[in-house]
Parts: C-alpha cells; structure tokens; sequence
C-alpha cells in the first residue's frame, strides 16, 4: 500500500495487462484516490516517463473529490514510442500547516500564544522548503523572507500569517513542493502513436468501380483500374480526407462466384465479390488482373501521398475455393464429413464463395503466412489496414500479428471491422487494434446517442477508439433508407463531429439510399458487380451532398477539439428530437495554446422542423451563470451572442449548428 496510499490509478488497462494508448499531444487523464490516516494534507503529481524512461514531465494533481479523495490531472507526451507514467504522492507540511494556522489566526478566542507557536512552525516550514535541491534563487528568497515575516513580532498576527501565505511563497511551492513521506505508484504503461491513429477522415472505394464502363459494342463492362482509380484522388484530398481506403484488389475466384444482389447464378461477366479471394492469378499477395499490376498499385500509393493522402487497404483473412491456399495448404481449413471444405456461413446467411481459415489447424503456418502477405503491402506503401470481421479470428492471433507489424513499422495503423459482442469489441482493442468501427451505425435517438457517446469517451477511452460510419457497403439502416437526404446530413455531421475518426463509403454523398427487400444493404450491391457514379454530375445538379462533407473536415481540422475523443459534454434540450453537446480542448492542453470549444446541436428527425430552447451545462463550461459567448457557426456562418438558454430552429436542409464559442464576446 505504501505509506501515503495511492489506490485506482488509471488509464491502467485490466490491471496493466496491456498498455493504454495515447497519441501524440493528446491529453491523458491521470487519476487516482490518494488518501491518508488523520488530518494532515497530502498532494500528488503524475510524473510522465519517455521511452528511454527519463523524465518528460511532472504535472500537480488536483483533488476534484475531497469527500472522495478523487486527484486528477493530465499528460500530453509529444514523441511516439512506450512510454509510462506514475503518481507520486506525499504528505504535504505546507498545506497542513497553511489550514491550520489560518483557522488559529481566523478564529476568535484562540490564544495569541497558539498563534505564535503556529507561525514559528511555518517559518520552519518555509526555512525547510528553502532548502529543497534545485530551487530557483528567486524563489528561495521569497520562501525565507515569507519566514522572516512569520517572525516578525513588530506586525500584527494575521499580516505575520500573510507574509507566511502569500502569493509568491505559494507559487515558490508550486514549482517545487515540499514532500514529505513521498510514495510513488509502479510505472504504468502508456504507448503513444502517431495522431492518425486517433483522428483522421476516410473514404471508402472499390477501385474497380472508379472508371468502369460498359462497352455496347463487345456487349461487357470494362473494369476500371487503379490508374483510373488514381484519377479521383484529387478530388477526395480537396475534401479533407486523411485516408483512400480500398476494398480488396486481390484476384477473385469463379468457384461458387455470386451474381448481382449475392444470387449464386452469376453469369460470366458478373465480376464476383473482391471478399471471395483467391483464383488462379494468386492470392492476398497478387492484384487482380482487371486492376493492373503492382507498378500500377506503387503508382496509386506515390500519387496519394502527392496529395497527403494515405492508403488503407482491406485484410480479408477468407479464401475463395480457387485460392491457391486451399491447394496447397487443406490443413488450414475445417473439412466436413463428406470430405468438403465448409464455406462460411452466418445462418442464415450463406457464403458459399467463401472458405474461412481454421486458425486451430497449423497455427504456424497461418500466423507466418498472414504477416508475410502484411508486411508484403506495407512494403508497398499501406500504413492502414481495416480488418474484415477479425471477431472470427483468434484474439491472440491479432495480439500477436499487430505486435509483430507495429515492432518494425509502429505507423501501421489495424482499423478492427467487428460489428460484434462489446466483450469481443473490447478484447480486439485491448489486443492491439488502434481503432474500432462502433454500434453508431444502430445509434439514432437522443437517448441512444447520448449514452454511446458518454460510454466512449469514459474508461474505454484508455484503449478503444472508435471510428464512426453512417453507412458501410454492407450496411444501409432503415432509418437511413427510409429518410433520405436529410438523415445523410444530419449523419454525417454527427459521425464527424462526435467521433476523433470517421469515414463514409463512396456514394454517400450522392445519397444512395435503396435498400435490397429484406436485407439491410444496398440495392445492387458495388460487392457484387460495377458501380460507376458521375460525381461531378450530382454536384451540378445539386443531388450531392459533397459540399457538406468538405466543409465537416475544414472544420475538424479547424477544431483541435473535434480530434479528440475525450471533452465531450451533453447538454440539455427541451425536444428529445434535437441533441446538443459541445467538445472542449483547454488552452493549455491545446496544440494552438488558445482554448477551443464547440457546440453541436443537431435536429435528429429528418422529416419536420424543430424549434426548442438548448440549456448549457455552465458548470461543466466553467461560465458564470449569466456570461454570453459569442457562437459562430461553421456550418451557416451564423453569429450570435448566446447566454445559459440558447434558442434553435433546425430541420431538413439545415440539420445542424457546429458553432465555436468564444467566452465573453459579443456578435
């Protein structure tokens, strides 16, 4: 326990099993209980560690709970790396000291001889901190003449006391305190990554859509290519995204081959699903034929990071029946009593082009096989992999793959697709997964976004960081098929701004919305067959929503605020159709020095106006119960001065306010 106790020390992840995760100048919280027998006052820092475990910084704690003996404060580590930290606590005989003479000099009756006792243990107290190592000369001279004062028997008591209690005496000790009975905590481990593995923007794209045609004259489609897929990277970087993520550009087998809409009589110019991989042209280590060749891939990579995009690429862990894997390899496959390999099944969905892998058969085999093909597409140039279903792979297995890959390339960055149980969502970000796709997709009330997004950014945040999707090539929800263009805005502005990561899958912005009878995914599914989309039609003609998601990354990459998970407070409203909450970055954990906070109020029904009263939270903004700030807003360009009450009027075509407050202005 130690002599000072120091109990619940946290980010600390199932006991330190497995580190908390940071990213570089991001604010970790730092908390702990620190508590001691009878009345004297104890004090704590968090002292942060480099990898080299030299010391990076020394913060105070504060006491946020006293009842509770709750202390707090924050680290922001400013390198990648395994870092660590700890709480160091102590008694504190300055603040013990300080209460009680001040009680003695405050309270009538109290002897004039137990006031001077009182202040000559300060003075010792003073004269003791003066000789702290390390103490600045200034400050040690305001630490001996505050003794000097205490002294001083020519002044009246309570200016003796002031002299003991002044500002500079107290600032002299909080550069460097007086500890007495120190007690640290045991390191705890922090791995810091790079900021993309908290915060960025992705677009999803089939490649072989970007530039397909159908050719009257031969009768067929004509497959686009990754140069031709190169040719919309332009425009997605005019956009603000941070990442092009590509849908598997592997061979695809012909055994079992599924048709338009996942019908199993496909017809010789159906292209099949980019998951069934594997065909006689290769496997997870070729590129299909249609879409060129490793030169052309090389070629997309150098052309993306041209315009500071980076490339994430679809790790499918299946096998198409003609994958050279299930000739070569049969013992890493389950094979059934009649003999056959079983194809995957989710009854009762069926994948009858799809062989999953039985990781319990050769383990060996597998794990070396699996980080030979990683590390073969790292080598060309993918820093993000966004895993398909790792929830029916072994945790241990990604424990270990991700270990593997982040020892020699620590910015490779694993983006779990595991719409799955919160105990397996969990497990995968405790193993290693940077981030993590969420149930946001199913969120769609007030109360329900609400108690998603205070689950989020509370202990889980130590590890899990989810990155929001309004829709995915699998998933089109009800409440986005039925509502239209006003549900992908009023989406689209959630996900981006409640959320560090987000990401929206080609065409969103054109708002295809069609589901297919019984299932919720998309009409004509692009998994099954080519979809080419005439973007810069739809924005002429007004159908695209475009504009609107450019301007949610400006003002992500305005708001340092909106790049983080944690700082996020919900605020009442009148309607359970509007939610207001605002994201918050202090000025002195700000990477701008200046204070950022945002307001987002959004109306949550796609179909009617909604005109009600937000009520903002003033304790939690650290407003006066009647300051005004001044709100602008980045959506609408808007200016107003609002107070405690903020009245809004919102609906289809103007869902919502993402407004910076600025304290004390006036529009």
């Amino acid at each position: 326990m130690g002599r000072i106790p120091v109990v619940d020390l946290a980010p600390v992840v199932d006991g330190g099993r497995w580190p908390a995760r940071a990213v570089v100048g991001e604010a970790v919280p730092v908390t702990a209980t620190v508590f001691r027998e009878g009345h004297d006052a104890v004090s704590a820092e968090a002292v942060l560690l480099r990898p080299d475990g030299t010391e990076a910084s020394r913060t105070r704690m504060t006491c946020t709970n006293p009842g509770l003996d709750a202390w707090r404060t924050d680290v922001v580590p400013d390198a990648t790396g395994e870092w660590s930290f700890r709480v160091e606590a102590w008694s504190d005989p300055y603040a013990t000291w300080e209460h009680g003479a001040r009680v003695k000099v405050e309270t009538p009756g109290v002897s004039d001889a137990d006031v001077e006792l009182a202040l000559a243990d300060g003075a010792l107290v003073l004269e003791r901190a003066a000789a702290v190592p390390g103490r600045s000369a200034d400050d040690v001279e305001h630490l001996l003449a505050g003794a000097r004062g205490l002294r001083d028997e020519g002044r009246p008591l309570a200016a003796r006391f002031a002299a003991g209690a002044s500002a500079e005496v107290e600032g002299a000790l909080a550069r460097l305190p007086l500890r007495d009975l120190v007690t640290p905590t045991p390191d705890a481990r922090l791995v810091v990554q790079r900021p993309l593995a908290l915060a960025g923007s992705w677009y999803e794209l089939f490649p072989r859509s970007e530039g397909a045609y159908y050719d009257e004259a031969a009768g067929r489609w004509v497959s686009g290519t990754l140069r031709t897929a190169s040719e919309r990277l332009p425009a997605l970087a005019d956009q603000g995204y941070d990442v092009v993520y590509l849908t598997p550009v592997h061979p695809i087998g012909r055994t079992f081959r599924k048709g338009r809409n996942n019908t199993l009589d496909a017809t010789e110019e159906d292209p099949g699903s980019p998951y069934a991989i594997g065909s006689e042209d290769g496997g997870h280590d070729a590129i299909h034929p249609d879409l060129g060749t490793f030169e052309d891939f090389d070629a997309f990579v150098a052309r993306a990071r041209e315009l500071d995009l980076e490339v994430a690429l679809d790790l499918a862990l299946q096998c198409s029946p003609d994958h050279p894997w299930v000739r070569e390899h049969p013992e890493w496959f389950v094979q059934r009593a009649d003999g056959s390999i079983a194809y995957a099944e989710n009854p009762p969905k069926k994948y009858q082009d799809i062989y999953p892998l039985d990781f319990d058969r050769d383990p060996a085999g597998i794990y070396a096989e699996v980080l030979r093909v990683v590390l073969l597409w790292v080598e060309h140039g993918v820093t993000l992999f966004r895993v398909d279903n790792p929830h029916t792979k072994p945790v241990e297995f990604w424990e270990w793959l991700i270990a593997e890959v982040n020892r020699d390339h620590p910015d490779v960055i694993f983006l779990a697709e595991a719409f799955t149980r919160p105990a397996m969502m969990h497990g995968l970000a405790k193993a290693g997964f940077q981030q993590s796709y969420t149930y946001f997709t199913w969120r769609n009330t007030k109360a329900e976004l609400t108690e998603y997004g205070t689950e989020l950014t509370g202990p889980s945040a130590a590890y899990m960081r989810p990155s929001f999707w309004p829709t995915t090539h699998d998933i089109l929800t009800p409440f986005m098929s039925q509502n239209g263009r006003p549900a992908f805005e009023l989406r689209a502005v959630l996900a981006a701004t409640m959320s560090p990561t987000w990401g929206v899958y080609a065409g969103y912005e054109l708002v295809e919305d069609v589901p297919r009878p019984g299932a919720q995914e998309q009409i004509d599914n692009e998994k099954y067959q080519y979809k080419p989309r005439d973007f810069d039609r739809a924005l002429v003609e007004g159908r695209s929503i475009a504009p609107l998601l450019q301007r949610l990354n400006e003002l992500r990459r305005e708001h340092p605020a909106l790049q983080r998970l944690r700082g996020t407070v919900f605020h009442p409203t009148d309607d359970d159709q509007v939610i207001a909450y605002t994201r918050h970055l202090p000025a002195h954990l700000s990477p701008t020095g200046e204070e950022d906070l945002v307001l987002v109020v959004v109306c949550l029904d796609p179909q009617q106006w909604h005109q009600t009263f937000v009520h903002l939270d003033t304790d939690a903004l650290g407003l006066a119960g009647d300051e005004q700030v001044l709100a602008e807003d980045g959506l609408t360009g808007g200016r107003w001065t609002w107070g405690r009450d903020v009245y809004v009027d919102l609906g289809p075509g103007r869902p919502a306010h993402v407004a910076a407050l600025r304290r004390g202005g006036a529009a």
